[in-house]
């Protein structure tokens, strides 16, 4: 696994199919500190701006995408969220 060093901070890159991928608990845990990374996590997930990023990675990477469910999952969520 190799390391990347951004404002100070290490941050683990793992490599599979010959994609890298970043660690998002590293990214987390510098914001804030061990105990509340997951709660940091969590919050952007419920973000509706993560939500429809996620939506449209989707619809660009993924050709058996629902785009129909999804637009229906995106507004109940949103609701929810605020």
């Amino acid at each position: 696994m190799a390391k990347i060093n951004v404002q100070q901070t290490e941050i683990s890159v793992i490599n599979y199919n010959n994609l890298d991928y970043i660690s998002l608990t590293d990214m987390a845990t510098a914001k804030s500190n061990d105990s509340r990374a997951a709660d940091v996590i969590k919050n952007w997930l419920r973000n509706r701006y993560t939500i429809e990023f996620l939506g449209v990675w989707e619809m660009i990477h993924n050709p058996q995408f629902k785009v129909v469910e999804f637009d229906h999952f995106t507004s109940e969520i949103i609701c929810l969220c605020g």
